[in-house]
């Protein structure tokens, strides 16, 4: 229980720098949640806010690589459809 929090508060923090377009250090916080807090709740969010932030950055390549993390280890979570909606968007055909 006190892991989920303190992944939440570095979501919280995250988010707040990615609605301030520094999405550098929102990626930053959001790898905190998955590395340090990956047996919580959050990291699935963490992974989409991440990809979210690659593509502001123009990133695409990374954005896949982390959406494909997301799509093996949370197929059937709602931040994967929201992602898989996402990227289907904004990667051209020749990443995917």
């Amino acid at each position: 229980l006190i892991r989920d929090h303190l992944a939440g508060k570095e979501m919280d923090v995250g988010r707040y720098y990615q609605k301030q377009y520094a999405y550098l250090p929102a990626i930053n916080r959001f790898k905190e949640v998955v590395t340090k807090y990956q047996t919580t709740s959050h990291v699935p969010e963490a992974l989409h806010r991440m990809i979210e932030c690659y593509l502001a950055l123009g990133l695409k390549k990374e954005a896949q690589e982390v959406a494909a993390v997301l799509g093996h280890n949370y197929p059937r979570s709602d931040w994967y459809e929201d992602t898989y909606g996402l990227m289907k968007n904004t990667v051209p055909e020749a990443l995917q």
